[in-house]
């Protein structure tokens, strides 16, 4: 908090604070609620669709590539969050909505299943986070951020293998391999978790710009999407 520069000296924070220009968990919350309600509200739309017949194909590949314009948008421009990360939410729901339904028709009960997990496997790393069980230090950060990486290369690298009806070995398969592959990736899903609290903790604890509650709210909508995708997954390979 000390600085030779006056602008970020730590009463001009305090400042902020008391004007409530600042990063605050009870706002963060808050928005990350607003982002929830967007998501479920478009997911549980393409859903009604699917079930009166309609094909929702197109939607979901909306959500997908939308979805994606907008998460890169906010990551780069933290300050268009507000906007953007509503956005994401919305188009993301299409996407999850999709995939829910096809995979209810496919294995009943299964959505409900999933949710189940991704929500109980929140609480639980919270707790383990707000007590201190697990704590973010430098090789943790660095290995979540590493395995991170390199999972979305494994799947850029199978979806430019699917143009030429290649795919990579055990990735979709459902024997023990490739249940053993999406465990480890629901895994390091799940520790993205760890990250965003963290996140959002220091940005509370460092006074962060107030629209830093929609960035922080966005990085965990981010991941508890992907969580939900990968248990899905999983749990469909264990039907199979």
């Amino acid at each position: 908090m000390r600085t030779s520069n006056p602008i970020l000296k730590t009463d001009a924070f305090q400042r902020s604070r008391e004007q409530g220009k600042t990063m605050t968990l009870g706002g963060t919350i808050a928005k990350i609620a607003v982002l929830f309600l967007f998501l479920l509200g478009t997911a549980g739309y393409t859903w009604y669709q699917y079930a009166q017949g309609a094909d929702v194909t197109m939607m979901m590949l909306i959500g997908a590539l939308g979805g994606l314009v907008f998460a890169l948008v906010t990551a780069f421009i933290p300050k268009a969050a507000p906007v953007t990360a509503p956005i994401y939410a919305a188009l993301e729901g299409f996407l999850i909505g999709g995939l829910s339904a096809f995979a209810e028709g496919a294995y009943s009960g299964i959505v409900i299943q999933a949710v189940s997990l991704t929500l109980a496997v929140m609480a639980a790393l919270l707790f383990l986070y707000a007590s201190r069980i697990i704590k973010v230090t430098r090789n943790f950060r660095l290995m979540v951020v590493s395995a991170t990486l390199g999972i979305f290369l494994v799947y850029l690298v199978q979806f430019i293998l699917q143009f030429f009806g290649m795919e990579v070995p055990y990735l979709h398969s459902s024997g023990p391999i490739g249940i053993g592959i999406s465990l480890f990736i629901t895994a390091i899903a799940a520790l993205n978790l760890v990250l965003d609290f963290d996140f959002i903790e220091q940005g509370v604890d460092r006074g962060a710009p107030k629209h830093m509650e929609w960035y922080g709210a966005f990085g965990l909508i981010v991941t508890l999407v992907w969580l939900y995708i990968e248990i899905l997954r999983l749990l469909q390979k264990i039907r199979r």
